[in-house]
């Protein structure tokens, strides 16, 4: 392949804008706020289900206090009932007061135990309530730090999308001043080689594989004439010559 010297050297300033913006891409991609908006986003999702899961617990606990205290009252009034039919000497009977004696002794015991049952399910709301009073606020602190750290990519993002437009702009210039068959090739190579597609031939070593080019090798590329475009024996990538190749 044939391109005039100064076409070369251009594919090294391509090359360099090229990297600056794998940089900036790559930079996009490992923003440290990623991380931490996915981490905050699954514990948000996780605490609004234990919000929901709690407020559940309360109302189920709502509805078996006011149960309880239904049966409170049933027993209550039963024993009132009762305890008017025995002020009103209604009940002559001996064995009939004796009876209706012992029930409201039994109820006045019953009722006992279901308001201790009643004390026991508010103590275990109020714990509940607690319980989820803490989870809304972590829910919320969740919420407020995933959204300042929203903005924050966001606007680290639109920096990053900004330079990458500007460097794009200076890349299609460039691109420009390389023959269309030693772009393509360009191309290939960065794609086959880690984005570095060319490299500079420098006191005898490519700055592309980092090595240092042997007698045979450097012998070859002082005979080829200078439109000839070669390669790095090593690494295969294209090799520009400049004033510092040493050769």
């Amino acid at each position: 392949m044939k391109a005039a010297p100064h076409a070369q050297l251009r594919l090294i300033d391509l090359q360099e804008i090229d990297s600056s913006l794998d940089r900036l891409a790559h930079r996009r991609r490992t923003l440290p706020e990623l991380a931490e908006i996915d981490r905050l986003t699954a514990r948000a999702a996780e605490l609004r289900d234990a919000v929901v899961a709690a407020e559940t617990e309360l109302g189920d606990l709502d509805r078996e206090q006011r149960k309880a205290e239904q049966d409170v009252d049933q027993v209550r009034t039963r024993a009132d009932r009762d305890q008017k039919r025995l002020d009103s000497g209604q009940v002559t009977s001996a064995k009939d007061l004796a009876g209706l004696q012992a029930e409201i002794v039994s109820l006045q015991r019953r009722q006992g135990d279901l308001e201790d049952v009643v004390l026991e399910i508010m103590e275990r709301r109020e714990a509940a309530d607690g319980r989820a009073s803490a989870l809304r606020d972590e829910r919320a602190a969740a919420e407020r730090e995933l959204g300042a750290l929203t903005e924050r990519r966001d606007a680290v993002q639109k920096e990053i999308d900004e330079e990458s437009g500007t460097t794009g702009t200076a890349r299609t210039a460039v691109a420009k001043d390389v023959p269309d068959d030693l772009l393509a090739l360009y191309e290939k190579l960065r794609g086959q080689f880690g984005g570095v597609g060319a490299a500079v031939l420098h006191r005898g070593s490519c700055q592309g594989c980092r090595l240092a080019l042997n007698t045979a090798d450097l012998n070859r590329i002082r005979a080829a004439a200078d439109d000839d475009v070669v390669r790095c024996e090593e690494c295969r990538r294209i090799l520009v010559r400049t004033p510092e190749s040493g050769l």
